[in-house]
């Protein structure tokens, strides 16, 4: 007899089959999830594309997809850090990981520490002296530092940090990898950096440079800002904008550096160099590369080294000497700008004269410089020039024949005329005294003074550069003028004056003036000498003598780094200063440039060989 009833038997069966249900949905949840995992197995992953082939992990180094690599830590610094250390070693052409951790620590836990350091410090020397012991230069040298540090952790100029510096570098074979790994520990070593293999804790060192953040090595040391700062590597320096002319490649990182001087505050340059380092070539080459993009160029040349350069792209070559046809009359008066008052033109013009002749005539006193202002005002009165005349073009310019009838009839100027007959009727006749001759039609045009006396070159130069000066203010075009040997004009107040006074108004002109000298001594003895090169945005310093070098780093701010890069420089190398940017630059020139702006005397001769030959 049953003990259930049967409405009770039929839920219970119902329950079973309902559980039946449930462990098969169940069995199959099961089944579905297998599927789905089996199924996502077979599908690639960004993990999968990421992780190596293989990889594995020997006692000094390690094995990846068929390479070999190896780790290093930094163990230990020199007491002194130069700026950019670590640059040698990313620029490198084998490759490398580099991974730095900076952990900042607590100024007040330092400088507690370094209270009872100074303590320890102290009472050593103190037990030394009392022992009567030589004293000890490294414990002094140790005290030094540690107050320094704490004096400037207390005002807040520093900080303090634990730094650990590792590297990881590749090879293809393991005789590579040691050979690499010694260049490695030797280069740093020279510096006086100790490093370490990660030998032993190859995976936990290759872990570290991984760019994970994971610091496995733990190896640190404690620095504070200064030194830290300096194992920054990507101090490479750059000189946007990238367009303009080729100047050279940049030593830092071999880029070119393209520039438009023209688009600097100023476009004025200067170029200190020891004879045969370049200067020349360089200038020659920034001008063969102006004239390709339609810049005027205007060229004094003492020495005759642009003759080649003109002969080559069909420029005007002007020889300044007695026995040439070419002359320029001092006394010639600009036209003007649109807007520009004949009055100031007339009386700039006279103020540039008093200046040559206190050049050509040796230092006038006052007596005789208000005897030639007055005498000056009236050679130009003869010609009917005067200051209500609003155009000069028309007018007869006077020579320096007129001046010296003037002179002759002033009472006290008897000297003055006498001394300046040498240029008109002595051995300096005709070169000053008669109309000019010469005209700027060419974009390129030259004056050579080199067949001029050592006495007249400097008078030479003055007129040049004021006859030039005119002209540039007649017409406002985009030009350079290359004032080559400027040391020459450097030794006169008056000439030095006007070469100042053209570099400080050329901007307003679209002008660029470029100062080029050997003697850097003489040229920044001069009062205008530095003034010179602080109206020059660009500045070129090539190869120095050690002569030179002191004056040359005290006048731009040279580096001791700097200072030596310019003493070991080879030809055509240096430093390149646009603005408050510089980089290390070396000058390169295609075949055909080299052939037109060389300055090597044997290679001109084979040049010239050879044209004679095709002849």
């Amino acid at each position: 007899m049953s003990l259930f009833s049967p409405k009770t038997e039929a839920e219970i069966e119902a329950k079973k089959e309902r559980l039946k249900e449930l462990e098969n949905e169940k069995d199959a949840g099961k089944r579905l999830v297998d599927v789905e995992k089996t199924y996502r197995e077979g599908l690639t992953t960004l993990k999968d594309l990421l992780a190596p082939a293989s990889l594995k992990f020997e006692g000094s180094h390690f094995e990846l997809n068929g390479r070999f690599g190896r780790s290093f830590f930094v163990l230990a610094y020199p007491r002194f850090l130069s700026s950019n250390w670590l640059s040698f070693i990313i620029q490198s052409e084998g490759a490398l990981d580099v991974s730095m951790f900076v952990y900042p620590i607590d100024s007040e836990t330092i400088l507690k520490k370094l209270k009872s350091k100074v303590g320890e410090i102290g009472s050593q020397m103190s037990i030394n002296q009392e022992k009567g012991q030589v004293r000890d230069p490294m414990l002094e040298t140790a005290y030094q530092d540690v107050e320094g540090l704490r004096d400037q952790l207390m005002q807040g100029t520093e900080k303090y940090f634990r730094f650990a510096l590792y590297f990881t570098i590749y090879a293809d074979d393991l005789k590579e990898l040691d050979r690499n790994s010694s260049t490695l520990e030797s280069s740093l070593g020279a510096k006086l950096i100790v490093t370490k293999r990660a030998v032993m804790q190859t995976q936990d060192g290759y872990n570290s440079t991984l760019p994970l953040g994971s610091d496995m090595l733990d190896v640190g040391n404690n620095l504070n800002t200064s030194p830290l700062s300096t194992t920054f590597p990507f101090v490479s320096s750059d000189l946007p904008p990238h367009d303009g002319i080729l100047y050279g490649i940049n030593r830092h990182n071999n880029s070119l550096i393209l520039f438009d001087r023209f688009q600097m505050e100023n476009a004025n340059s200067v170029i200190f160099a020891k004879s045969g380092a370049g200067k020349s070539y360089a200038v020659k080459l920034e001008i063969l590369r102006s004239l390709m993009i339609g810049t005027e160029v205007i060229v004094i040349d003492p020495e005759n080294e642009y003759q080649h350069l003109a002969q080559a792209v069909g420029g005007t070559y002007l020889n300044v000497s007695l026995n040439s046809d070419s002359r320029i009359n001092p006394f010639d008066l600009p036209v003007g700008l649109e807007g520009e008052d004949p009055k100031d033109i007339l009386r700039s013009a006279i103020i540039n004269l008093l200046g040559l002749f206190s050049l050509a005539l040796g230092k006038l006193n006052p007596t005789e410089e208000a005897i030639m202002d007055k005498a000056i005002w009236q050679t130009y009165a003869k010609k009917d020039i005067t200051e209500n005349l609003s155009d000069f073009r028309s007018a007869e310019m006077p020579t320096m024949n007129d001046l010296i009838e003037i002179l002759s009839g002033m009472v006290g100027a008897e000297s003055l005329a006498q001394r300046l007959t040498k240029y008109t009727e002595g051995t300096f006749a005709g070169l000053f005294n008669q109309p000019t001759n010469v005209v700027l039609n060419n974009q390129l045009v030259i004056f050579s003074i080199r067949d001029l006396e050592e006495e007249l070159r400097p008078i030479a130069m003055y007129i040049i550069l004021n006859y030039i000066w005119n002209m540039v203010r007649a017409e406002l075009k985009k030009r350079i003028l290359a004032v080559d040997e400027a040391w020459i004009l450097m030794q006169h107040e008056d000439s030095a004056r006007f070469l100042f006074g053209i570099a400080k108004r050329a901007r307003k002109y679209y002008l660029g003036l470029t100062t080029i000298t050997q003697d850097v001594a003489d040229f920044l003895a001069s009062p205008y000498g530095k003034p010179i090169v602080t109206n020059s945005s660009i500045q070129m310093l090539l190869k120095q003598s050690p002569a030179a070098i002191n004056i040359i780093a005290e006048t731009f701010f040279l580096t001791e780094g700097e200072k030596y890069l310019l003493l070991e420089s080879e030809v055509g190398e240096g430093i390149f200063f646009a603005g408050l940017k510089h980089a290390a630059i070396k000058i390169y020139a295609s075949y055909v440039e080299d052939q037109i702006i060389t300055t090597d005397p044997k290679q001109l001769l084979e040049i010239q060989e050879s044209q004679e030959k095709l002849n």
